[in-house]
């Protein structure tokens, strides 16, 4: 059965990649021709987003790679920036 979820529901959502890495926090949707375009996530302070990134605020997930939308987000792997930790 589909359940159906209020945009403003997903605000401040906390997003897992499919690993089940903590990625980051839903900041905003992004609209395009009233079809979901894509997720802002912001990296906060213990996100596996905050090691890759540094020093920026965010990413933007398109919406293709999310799995799954209930009390977290699972969004796939591939939308990871790539990093490898040799390069600290």
């Amino acid at each position: 059965m589909l359940k159906m979820k209020r945009i403003t529901e997903t605000y401040e959502m906390k997003v897992f990649t499919d690993t089940g890495d903590y990625f980051g926090d839903v900041e905003e949707m992004i609209l395009t021709q009233n079809k979901i375009f894509g997720w802002r996530v912001r990296a906060t302070k213990n996100s596996f987003l905050n090691k890759v990134l540094g020093s920026a605020k965010g990413v933007i997930v398109p919406h293709q790679l999310v799995k799954s939308i209930g009390d977290i987000m699972i969004i796939n792997k591939s939308a990871v920036p790539n990093y490898s930790p040799e390069e600290e």
